[in-house]
This record gives C-alpha cells, structure tokens and sequence, in this order.
C-alpha cells in the first residue's frame, strides 16, 4: 500500500494562526490536535462531527504527516525530503 502524499496539500502553515503550527487547511485546527483526539480514543466519526468542516481526506493527511515526519523526512515548504 502506497502513502498518498497529495493528502499533505491539505497540511498548511500560517505563521498568523497558531504560531504557525501545521494546521489543516487554513483553519485553526492543528495537526497535533487531531492526532491527540485520535490517540486519545475519538474515532474519525466524532472528530468529524465535532469540525463540520473538516473531511476524512484532512484527518488521513494528519496521520500522513505523522508518519512522514517520525519516520525522518525533513518538512519544507514545498514538500518532504528524506534526512
């Protein structure tokens, strides 16, 4: 299986929002809020509620983020490099 690394798109930076954390799509929701409902035991299905506008596409892009920075790529601003 394949990560699909276009789901990062939706991954933006603001340095006016959130101290300029990776936050989804322009919103002032950050990656690492997602990831903390998630380890925290909400399902998608709740997140999903909870942020009527977020898609399942944007919590999919959290944990491809996730994955991309623990596992040693470099975050830039025009995508991922391997460290």
């Amino acid at each position: 299986m394949a990560i699909d690394d276009t789901l990062l798109d939706r991954i933006t930076w603001n340095p006016e929002i959130l101290a300029g954390k990776p936050i989804i799509r322009g919103r002032r929701v950050a990656v690492e809020h997602v990831l903390e409902m998630l380890a925290a035991g909400m399902t998608h299905g709740e997140i999903l509620e909870e942020f009527e506008f977020m898609e399942a596409e944007d919590i999919r892009a959290c944990l491809t983020y996730a994955y991309r920075h623990v596992s040693g790529w470099s975050i830039y601003e025009y995508g991922f490099m391997r460290t």
